[in-house]
């Protein structure tokens, strides 16, 4: 008798609760347990240093309601001054993918400075495809971020 049951009372529960069509991927790559944008890394260090640096709490400004670390003081306010320029392109999600048309994250340590822009990708194999015709995924992705961006949540 309890092997019929419980096969019901799932069903019951299954129709119980509602479903939840809602984004579960934010509009900025953030780390899942503080929050911080791109992991914690610099976004101004990739553009000033031979290999970008992790950024520190006691260097933080919060901008477009994200946590943001920098390695000094100096990466903080040239980031405050400018974010728009030092902030990876796509909120940090992965440049190929978006020009492919998915959004999926990134890894700060496969990225590249193209244009004077920083474009972080999901893998080694990602970024060499976008470095075979960048400009052509810049522009692929560019358009395709727009309709994509919508469906992410803000926070």
């Amino acid at each position: 008798m309890l092997a019929f049951v419980l096969p019901l009372l799932g069903m019951v529960f299954a129709c119980a609760m509602p479903a939840r069509a809602q984004s579960m991927v934010t509009y900025y790559v953030t780390d899942p347990l503080t929050g911080v944008g791109i992991y914690g890394w610099d976004a101004v260090s990739y553009f000033t240093e031979p290999k970008p640096l992790q950024g520190r709490g006691d260097y933080e400004y919060v901008w477009q309601n994200v946590p943001w670390h920098f390695a000094t003081a100096a990466n903080r306010d040239i980031f405050k001054s400018a974010p728009e320029i030092y902030a990876p392109q796509f909120g940090g999600h992965s440049a190929t993918g978006i020009a492919r048309g998915y959004v999926s994250d990134s890894d700060p340590a496969m990225y590249a400075v193209f244009k004077q822009r920083l474009y972080l990708f999901y893998s080694a194999a990602s970024r060499e495809a976008f470095l075979l015709a960048p400009d052509e995924m810049a522009i692929e992705a560019e358009k395709r971020w727009v309709d994509l961006s919508k469906a992410l949540s803000i926070k």
